[in-house]
């Protein structure tokens, strides 16, 4: 296995980053335009299971729940979240500018942020070009996310890459956290989050059974 220092490696390791999930509520998912929801909803939860898998810090929060505008998370995400992660609920449109939440952030010790948010070009735009501009790693998993369109999706990514935040997929997450097969206390998690996923990945899986 590699030798190479966890907290500073350039790529993500269950040492150096977390996770902060944003705004997973019925009304964001039925808006998406860009992908099927369906298959982004699979998505994110195959990221969260990663991060559980290898313990990353978990930040969700959600938007005018307490005050009865908007349903809470949706139910497939909310099952995958452990109950003691911090759960903020507030009024910014960006979750960056409520105090409990950057707080959070700040908590978890890391500097490399894997943010997921719907939708694309407001809720994961606007935290993470507020995080790059506090110096923070912004990785988008951008089979994860979506928009009110395809081009809002597009435009959304495009303005958080020109800054500085780097496009991901939860597949290559979940290989870049576990870079080694003889890491074996997380191996068979690996192959059992690519088995339930339902993708591609799933298939070729149950094709070698």
């Amino acid at each position: 296995m590699s030798s190479r220092n966890a907290l500073t490696d350039h790529l993500l390791t269950p040492s150096n980053c977390a996770l902060l999930v944003i705004d997973y509520q019925p009304p964001q998912v039925n808006t998406i335009r860009s992908m099927a929801p369906g298959e982004l909803v699979a998505n994110a939860v195959a990221l969260i299971r990663t991060a559980k898998l290898f313990s990353l810090p978990i930040v969700i929060t959600t938007v005018n729940v307490k005050n009865g505008t908007n349903p809470d998370t949706i139910r497939q995400i909310r099952d995958e979240i452990p109950t003691s992660t911090p759960w903020i609920d507030r009024t910014s449109i960006n979750a960056w500018e409520d105090p409990d939440f950057h707080q959070a952030v700040v908590a978890t010790g890391r500097k490399k942020l894997i943010v997921a948010a719907l939708w694309t070009e407001v809720c994961l735009a606007f935290p993470a070009l507020d995080a790059l501009a506090e110096k923070f790693e912004v990785y988008a998993p951008v089979d994860c996310v979506g928009g009110t369109s395809q081009d809002a999706h597009n435009a959304g990514l495009q303005r958080i890459v020109q800054a500085g935040a780097r496009p991901v997929s939860w597949i290559s997450i979940l290989c870049e956290l576990q870079r080694d097969w003889a890491r074996t206390e997380t191996a068979e998690g690996m192959v059992q989050i690519g088995a339930s996923q339902g993708g591609p990945w799933s298939t070729e899986l149950a094709l070698k059974k």
